[in-house]
């Protein structure tokens, strides 16, 4: 951290930097690789002040999710066809598991504006116990009530 952030600042004074940490992760790059920071761009969408317009858009916001472990943020952006009842559990369980490194977007098919349904390939990196390990995926979305929603995806 920089020296700047602390001063002016008197001993006891930790609420107000704790209180500084959120808006520096709001300033910093987007862990999803949109290169727009983080307030730009998935944390409207995880703050439920604004959903994705795009598959596309879903997609990185998920994969972010999963970088900040946003586990109420994945069930809910994932379709009633195919969430399964202990989702939010199941998740609960892992996410804490994997450390995501990087994302980058192969192909993107339909999924726009004014698209029902759409695909993501996507391969993202991340480690295990130190271990690093790839996830490559075709993912697959559908629109639900209007808002989009991951439905599956094949790796």
């Amino acid at each position: 951290m920089s020296e700047d952030l602390y001063d002016d600042e008197e001993e006891g004074d930790e609420g107000e930097v704790e209180e500084r940490i959120p808006r520096e992760r709001e300033e910093s790059l987007c862990p999803c690789k949109s290169r727009l920071s983080y307030a730009q761009c998935c944390l409207p969408f995880h703050q439920g002040k604004a959903k994705p317009e795009t598959a596309e858009q879903l997609m990185r916001s998920r994969y972010s999710a999963y970088f900040f472990r946003l586990v109420d943020y994945l069930v809910e952006t994932t379709h009633p066809d195919t969430r399964e009842p202990g989702l939010k559990r199941s998740l609960e369980k892992i996410i804490y598991q994997a450390n995501w490194r990087y994302l980058n977007i192969l192909g993107v098919a339909q999924g726009g504006i004014d698209d029902k349904r759409g695909k993501v390939e996507f391969v993202a990196e991340y480690f295990v116990d130190g271990e690093p390990y790839e996830l490559h995926e075709m993912s697959r979305f559908k629109r639900y009530k209007g808002a989009w929603k991951y439905l599956d995806g094949k790796s």
